[in-house]
């Protein structure tokens, strides 16, 4: 199966999922029974959620590359820094490691398409390639727009951690992250009908 053949459902679930187990984890770990088998200094909903996630991920990529056989860098990234700062939020009993998870992931992706915008390469291309086709200009312009997008989530998820309960960020590292992902991917659609190639649909 290609990647053309996998549904948008399925990938939008693959991707969301992990974060998704983790707000439930955080929210309903000990009805579930999840914090009865974390061992001692790590029954903490947030260490529970962190384990979750980190288990998560892994069978999610690997799931998306069984229909795709295909591994974008971005899961993999992902999955590194998420294997590092939940390892040490593990470690040493400190969630501020996964708490800064979301700020290192989003200042790393938004830095390396703004400085490959700077030095003329548009890494979103190489990503997106596949999914849209758009002349030079169009693809310049959607690097640099999700390039500041994605700094943006990284200081938005400052705020948040640093300002709010922590139920409250667990809660808005789903639920707000992903409708300011969506809201901001709507907002997109003219600048790719602008810049869409004529010959393709």
């Amino acid at each position: 199966m290609t990647d053309k053949q996998v549904s948008p459902g399925l990938k939008l679930l693959l991707e969301l999922g992990p974060v998704a187990c983790f707000v439930v984890a955080y929210n309903f770990g000990e009805r579930l029974g999840l914090v009865a088998m974390m061992p001692d200094g790590l029954q903490q909903p947030i260490f529970v959620a962190t384990v979750v996630m980190m288990v998560t991920t892994p069978i999610a990529i690997f799931y998306s590359w069984m229909l795709t056989r295909t591994l974008p860098a971005m899961p993999i990234v992902t999955l590194v820094i998420i294997t590092i700062f939940g390892g040490l939020t593990l470690y040493l009993q400190d969630d501020l490691f996964i708490k800064l998870k979301p700020t290192i992931i989003n200042s790393l992706f938004g830095v390396t398409l703004l400085v490959g915008l700077a030095f003329g390469k548009s890494f979103l291309q190489t990503v997106m390639g596949a999914a849209f086709q758009l002349d030079n200009e169009g693809w310049r312009k959607l690097t640099l727009r999700w390039g500041i997008f994605f700094l943006f989530l990284a200081v938005v998820n400052e705020i948040v951690w640093r300002n709010f309960s922590e139920g409250f960020w667990v809660g808005f590292k789903f639920w707000g992250m992903t409708g300011l992902t969506m809201l901001f991917v709507l907002t997109q659609a003219p600048l790719l009908s602008r810049h869409t190639l004529e010959d393709e649909t």
